[in-house]
């Protein structure tokens, strides 16, 4: 048996309730199978040197320094320069060499920071221009209402890639690649060229729009409307100004990632079931698909620059906070990029918790982080700063899962799971990197089972926690200074939801088991606090819950539009799939919700007592 705890394999761990739980033998069995683990201790590291900017570095002989990205390059001896933090290639007169990251250390954070904004799951917000699906224009469009009204900030739901097939994947944190961004987020009529159809385009536009008369989002259809005019428009006009560039500028990553949308187009969503030649990316048959279907491989590169180009102005209209899940689909794009570094038949998941009683399996691979280390942790890399892009702000998906995650053995249930550790101090110099680069401030979702050193950690590395109305034991005032604070999240109760009881009614139709003595407590709790009767009108308990949520300290405070509206569903109930997850559009469209009378009365809670 390897050491376990050298490879950082927990052979048990304390659930919520301070309980120690082991996972039976055959977890242990499989996670060492899955990280291929063939001797006691792990091997040492890669050539890999991360160093504290401005920190004195004794070198030994001479080395040369090469800038990612920069053809110019300095000899240096004796000690290492004040260097730009950043990526660096490193040589030594002896022929080594090695990859040298310098890091700030923390995380880029304004020192006045002290703003609210909206939580908004785009998809649900959409207009009565909208195509079935809210769109990067309705974003803007509501960006710059929100700002007028005091907001500086809208926090985003993932808009990650999906696979580009009609049976669209509903949830945004499963996605085929956090590199990439969903086309189906486009506002057609805002893509350069879409003019030029005339009437044709008209047609397609009209059927979209008729996909609003049902609430429940259909995502096959609204694929189906747009790939055909996004095909029609690419066909008749050449892509602008600047899409080469963007070309270049996204290398040999983009390249793949197209190459991985025409063979899904071609072979089906998950890689794992192509021609076994097709399954590397790197291997002859693929570069021959990519070299034989240019035009399609070039067409979305060019869906990528479309939505790049929206979400930077989208960007311009109000700051921006995108949200980083924590994994992708196993039958994805990255899952295929960068299957070297994934270990299999593994699943990240969460124990059980007072919330979810019967654990958490998201069906996402997780990355070995000894495999990860060995690649100098390039995935990683391209992942964190794809999540920075045009944002001001960063919603790092379960943060503790830079610390340690849930591994689920494939066919085993989430209670059988365990923990594996990660290279933390590693991956949060990264992540300074990537902040101090991209000059935007990063929220770590730390909910869930949480260890001390880990929240110590993340604040020192000025990463803002994330404290919540329905878990805090406290009011809104006493949450602490360095941090973002809410009132819930798209995995928990709406405040319509609660106070009606119409939450665990859901629960049950979907066999989730839900804990009704604390979903109880929790109605208690909100009673105490704003001082209302038990049956006091929902829109009384939105308005006296932001008041209260108004007082936190908190360098950010969000609202979700759901609350706003009165929206009793939740956008996601975590275990299930299917039903209303993730596929509700908002109940009133955005040409309504901006003179909504509760959205209005939020806003003006929060931009007069904040």
């Amino acid at each position: 048996m390897p050491d376990l705890e050298a490879w950082g394999i927990s052979p048990g761990y304390h659930d919520v309730s301070g309980q120690w739980r082991e996972p039976p033998p055959r977890t242990i069995e499989a996670i060492t199978t899955a990280m291929s683990i063939d001797s006691d201790k792990p091997k040492p590291g890669p050539p890999l040197w991360i160093v504290q900017a401005g920190d004195e570095v004794t070198l030994g002989g001479r080395w040369e320094l090469q800038p990612d990205g920069d053809a110019g390059s300095e000899v240096v001896s004796g000690t290492l320069p004040s260097l730009e933090p950043g990526y660096y290639r490193a040589f030594h007169d002896d022929g080594r060499g090695l990859r040298l990251i310098v890091t700030p250390g923390r995380c880029h954070m304004p020192a006045d920071l002290r703003i609210w904004g909206w939580a908004v799951q785009l998809y649900a917000m959409r207009s009565k221009a909208s195509w079935g699906i809210g769109d990067l224009g309705d974003l803007s469009r509501f960006g710059s209402w929100a700002r007028d009204q005091g907001a500086e900030l809208v926090l985003l739901n993932p808009l990650h890639a999906s696979t580009p097939v009609e049976e669209q994947q509903e949830s945004p944190y499963y996605p085929s690649s956090r590199c990439f961004r969903n086309p189906l987020f486009l506002r057609i009529e805002d893509v350069p060229g879409a003019d030029f159809l005339g009437g044709e385009l008209e047609a397609i536009a009209a059927r979209g729009r008729a996909l609003n008369d049902d609430r429940r989002i259909d995502r096959p259809e609204v694929f189906r409307l747009k790939l055909d005019a996004l095909n029609r428009i690419f066909a008749a006009v050449p892509p602008g100004d600047g899409f080469d560039a963007f070309v270049d500028d996204g290398g040999e990553l983009l390249a793949r990632y197209a190459t991985h949308c025409v063979l899904a187009e071609t072979y089906g969503p998950n890689w794992r079931e192509w021609p076994a030649d097709l399954r590397d990316p790197a291997s002859f048959e693929s570069r021959q698909v990519r070299d034989e279907q240019k035009g399609r491989v070039r067409f979305h590169m060019w869906l990528q620059w479309l939505v790049d180009q929206q979400l930077q102005r989208a960007g311009q209209t109000i700051g921006l906070m995108q949200d980083l899940a924590i994994g992708v689909d196993p039958g994805g794009a990255d899952a295929w990029m960068w299957q070297h570094v994934l270990a299999p038949d593994m699943s990240v998941g969460a124990p059980p918790d007072e919330y979810n009683t019967q654990g958490q399996d998201w069906g996402l691979p997780p990355f070995d982080p000894w495999k990860l280390r060995d690649d100098c942790y390039e995935p990683f890399i391209q992942t964190v700063r794809a999540g920075f892009r045009h944002a001001g702000g960063l919603r790092f998906d379960h943060v503790m899962g830079l610390f340690r995650l849930f591994w689920v053995p494939n066919g085993s249930s989430a209670r059988e799971g365990t923990y594996v550790r990660y290279p933390y101090g590693d991956l949060l110099d990264i992540l300074a990197v990537e902040s101090y680069r991209a000059g935007a401030y990063v929220v770590g979702e730390d909910l869930g089972t949480v260890e001390d050193y880990m929240r110590d950690e993340l604040g020192k590395r000025e990463i803002l926690s994330y404290r919540l109305f329905w878990f805090e034991p406290g009011p809104p005032r006493d949450f602490p200074d360095h941090a973002l604070g809410a009132v819930t999240t798209h995995d928990l109760p709406t405040i319509a939801g609660l106070w009606t009881g119409s939450d665990i009614d859901a629960q049950r139709e979907r066999d989730m088991e839900p804990n009704v003595d604390s979903t109880e407590e929790l109605h208690r709790k909100v009673e105490s606090m704003t001082g209302l009767a038990a049956d006091a009108p929902v829109a009384e308990v939105v308005r006296r819950v932001h008041e209260l949520l108004a007082e936190a300290p908190c360098r950010i405070v969000t609202a979700t539009l759901d609350d706003a509206l009165g929206v009793e569903e939740r956008p996601n109930y975590p275990g299930t799939t299917g039903g209303t997850n993730w596929s509700m559009a908002l109940p009133v469209p955005l040409d309504d919700i901006v003179s909504h009378d509760g959205v209005q009365e939020v806003a003006r809670i929060l931009r007069e007592q904040r």
